[in-house]
This record gives structure tokens, sequence and C-alpha cells, in this order.
């Protein structure tokens, strides 16, 4: 196994503390912090495998179906929490991880008929506010600036979530309606 599945498979080892440190008291006061330094490192690690997977030419097909599925794992993790918490509506959470289902069988749909579907500007630009937003949220500043911060991060990172779906949708139509022969 290469270095970037490698990095996959710790980003999804992490979330199982991540959500222990942010819904317990395992850590006392400590907790949100330790939560938030494993998000970042997991986070990083995505940035990592992809950087050194097309660097070092490690891509693999269980990397481009597992790095993916991590990203996903982590950030429906992070919201589901931040629901348990009364931190983000829950509607808001069924939107954003609907997005993720969503788009997922789009590509589903797409690989079986030969086409692959990659990340797009949105969909990075989406990715990039969501994890901004779960770093905030998690953090919880008490400060009115980073409050307001806050919500204003919660309603961009749906609209991206709803945008980048809609763009999707519209450039990859013909997936669906013609079985992905362009």
């Amino acid at each position: 196994m290469n270095l970037p599945n490698k990095l996959t498979i710790l980003r999804v080892c992490m979330i199982p503390f991540f959500v222990v440190f942010i819904l317990t008291d395992l850590g006392g006061e400590f907790g949100k912090w330790i939560a938030l330094a494993i998000f970042i490192i997991a986070s990083l690690t995505d940035l990592l495998d992809g950087k050194i997977a097309r660097k070092y030419n490690l891509v693999t097909n269980f990397g481009k179906f597992m790095d993916p599925l991590a990203d996903k794992l982590l950030v429906c993790s992070a919201l589901i929490c931040f629901v348990e918490l009364g931190k983000i509506p829950a509607w808001i959470v069924i939107i954003i991880i609907s997005r993720e289902f969503i788009i997922s069988g789009f590509r589903l749909i797409a690989s079986d008929n030969g086409v692959v579907i990659a990340a797009n500007y949105w969909g990075k630009i989406k990715t990039t506010c969501q994890m901004i937003m779960i770093i905030l949220l998690i953090a919880q500043i008490q400060n009115p600036f980073f409050q307001q911060l806050e919500q204003i991060s919660i309603y961009l990172a749906l609209i991206l979530t709803v945008i980048s779906l809609i763009d999707y949708l519209i450039k990859n139509k013909k997936v669906l309606s013609e079985g992905g022969k362009k």
C-alpha cells in the first residue's frame, strides 16, 4: 500500500477520535481543541495524499474510491455532531449530505458508462468553505465577530453546496440522459 492510500486510511481512522472528543467530555476543557487539531490534521492529510499521489504517479483505484469517501465521512461526521450539539440546523445538514449522496451516485452512474467526472471549481470552493465553517464551529470563539462569521460560513457553505450540485448536474446531464455517451 502506498503512502497516499495510507494517509487516506489514517484520515478515516481519525474520524472516531474526532467524534469522541467533540461529543464527550473526555478531553475536559481541552476536548474541543483536541477535536479541532484532529480535524485540521485529517483535512491536511487530504491535501497531502492528493499532492503525493499526483506528483509521484501513485494514483490507484483504491485511492480514487477511498479519498473522496474519506472526505465525505469526515465532513458528514462533523456536521452530524454539530446537529447533536445544536450548532447547526438539521435541515442544512440534510441538504449538504444529500448533495454528497447525489454527486456520489451521479459519479457511479458515469463511471459505469466509462465517464470520469472530476471535481470542479465549485466543488473545490464548496469543500474549502465547509472546512472553514467546521473549524469555526469547533473553535466556537466567544466574540461577536467570530459568531457572525460562523453564521455567514454556515449559509455560504449551504449556498455553495447547492450551486455546486446544480453546476454538476447541468454540465453532466448527458451522463443521465444518454447513458454517458457524449
